[in-house]
């Protein structure tokens, strides 16, 4: 799953329609490449300079002011409501001498919002955006007219940055067209342990109640959430995120990898499969036709959102999820021991289908993430302030103001181990920490710099937390999942075209099986249909791509 409640907008509302993302994309492939500087935009709130409270740099020779377009985090923005309200990007700004005209789409909002700025040719100095996701890939964006090849910027003004690619060179290809060109300063998780942060949750206290054990496999599932049915009275015994798209929340690996697949693509000893099409997935869909017959999964499991979903556990409407350590656990155990000290939830291994089993499956974040990278647009004037304020985030300082903060306020080192303060972990003003770390911190959330793990070692406080993640990362994802994997732009682009039509027809159909309104065995007409898309050319590209980062990174 490549969104993380607990890193990205953690109260979004992430319901985009299928038509709406093909209406995207052919508004994307029509803009018109000529641009000009941003001067406004209807469908953004933009501060003026003289909202920045903090004042810039006083060692600049020149003050320089750049606009830059982002979505407020959701933590942050349930705080204040603007960029230049937050303490970090006052401090950000102080400390590199450059003043931020920030644009500001309107919440939920920015993959429409984007659209409409990128038809407009009025373009803001910095962008940022899931670039990866760009119709076409971020070469088509360059070559569109929108954002800068950054090779030789990066040489010239990015010398932390470029550090850390030449010592990481794995990441480094992930980072790049298959071109060779860099497009964005990116956000990277580079120690595994961050990477992991979802899986199955469980309400401990009603299987303690019911003399239940904590369920492994696929029958020991059926059986528990039979019981939260029949005896604590649950609606939904179980319930997991269905937006932007049907079985949104099983996209780790959750219930699906029991059966040897995933969703999407993954690979086998290197071959690329689309899960898909596997006939394990005719037998998950057969599972969850099951169970959504007995009444074991939410009846409205096509539109649960994070609020709902979190409604429907903190009340008790549900029993199990699949969902965060932080937004997740962190978040529902507290509201729910308010209310009855005698909660408790735990999370589970995820789900195989002989007891004793090793999970094949589980989520696990790509190295680099798809948002947050920010990108230099062709209308910047100010190109060198620009990389050397972006590439602040990589150096030593930058790294512990994007992580923790300022020192002395938000953190202290302690021992040589920089210790969040009070502010951040029983802040006074009744901040959760998630919300106080968005105030102060780009830790919890994507951004342009590398994320520390020092940072969830204190996130993740609660011992449920920690086990959670312990439990989650017991699987073999790491052999299958895929690296971000660059494409040149013919690649992006024909790849986007068969996969709209691929994931349209594998969502609907999908639910129409598990609804009852399709025969199971209509699966092998709807493989045919895939087939008839171009899915076999679409893991043709995937193979080639992977091949290529393979044989790159055994050259270097």
């Amino acid at each position: 799953m490549s969104r993380n409640r607990d890193q990205v907008q953690p109260y979004a509302n992430r319901g985009l329609a299928i038509v709406v993302i093909l209406a995207l994309f052919v508004l994307l492939s029509s803009c018109d490449s000529r641009v000009r500087p941003f001067h406004g935009a209807s469908a953004a709130s933009v501060e003026s300079p003289q909202e920045i409270q903090q004042s810039v740099g006083k060692e600049a020779k020149e003050q320089v002011t750049l606009t830059y377009w982002a979505e407020l985090n959701g933590n942050a923005a349930s705080i204040k409501s603007k960029f230049s309200e937050v303490p970090f990007f006052q401090e950000w700004q102080r400390r590199t001498g450059v003043q931020l005209n920030f644009i500001q789409p309107p919440a939920n909002q920015g993959k429409e919002a984007i659209s409409v700025l990128l038809a407009s040719g009025e373009l803001p100095d910095l962008i940022e955006y899931e670039w990866i996701n760009y119709p076409g890939g971020p070469e088509k964006a360059m070559n569109d007219g929108y954002i800068l090849r950054l090779n030789d910027i990066l040489d010239q003004y990015a010398p932390n940055l470029k550090k850390y690619l030449q010592a990481h060179p794995e990441i480094d290809l992930q980072v790049r067209t298959a071109n060779g060109s860099y497009y964005a300063f990116p956000f990277i998780q580079g120690e595994p342990r961050l990477r992991t942060y979802q899986g199955p949750i469980i309400r401990k206290d009603w299987l303690d109640d019911l003399g239940l054990e904590i369920p492994e496999t696929i029958e020991e599932w059926h059986d528990v959430l039979k019981a939260f049915k029949e005896r604590k009275g649950a609606e939904a015994p179980l319930t997991f995120l269905g937006v932007p798209n049907p079985l949104f929340g099983i996209e780790g690996g959750g219930f699906v990898g029991a059966f040897g697949i995933k969703k999407n693509f993954y690979q086998e000893q290197g071959k690329v499969k689309f899960g898909a099409i596997e006939p394990e997935y005719k037998a998950f869909l057969a599972l969850f036709r099951d169970w959504y017959q007995e009444g074991l999964i939410d009846p409205n499991l096509a539109a649960v959102d994070s609020e709902t979903q979190d409604t429907s556990m903190i009340l008790g409407r549900s029993g199990a999820s699949i969902w965060n350590a932080g937004a997740g656990i962190g978040t529902w155990l507290p509201v729910m021991r308010a209310r009855d000290p005698k909660v408790e939830l735990a999370p589970t291994p995820y789900p195989v289908l002989k007891k004793g089993d090793r999970p094949k499956f589980g989520q696990l974040a790509p190295v680099v993430g798809v948002s947050g990278s920010v990108a230099i647009s062709t209308s910047n004037q100010h190109v060198e302030e620009s990389a050397r304020m972006l590439d602040y985030g990589y150096s030593p300082e930058g790294h512990m103001l994007f992580n923790f903060g300022i020192e002395g306020v938000s953190y202290e080192m302690k021992d040589g181990y920089p210790a969040y303060t009070d502010l951040i972990l029983n802040n006074p003003n009744q901040w959760a920490p998630s919300q106080a770390l968005a105030m102060y911190t780009r830790a919890s959330y994507f951004g342009p710099f590398v994320q520390d793990v020092r940072y969830m070692e204190q996130y993740y406080a609660l011992p449920e937390q920690q086990e959670a993640t312990r439990l989650w990362s017991d699987t073999d994802a790491a052999l299958h999942i895929l690296p971000v994997l660059p494409k040149t732009e013919e690649e992006s682009t024909e790849f986007s075209v068969i996969m709209q039509d691929v994931n349209r027809l594998v969502d609907e159909m999908s639910l129409k099986i598990i609804y009852g309104m399709e025969p199971l065995d209509a699966f092998e007409g709807y493989v045919e249909q895939i087939h008839a898309m171009g899915i076999d050319r679409a893991i043709q590209i995937q193979q080639q791509s992977l091949d290529r980062y393979n044989a790159a990174l055994s050259a270097r």
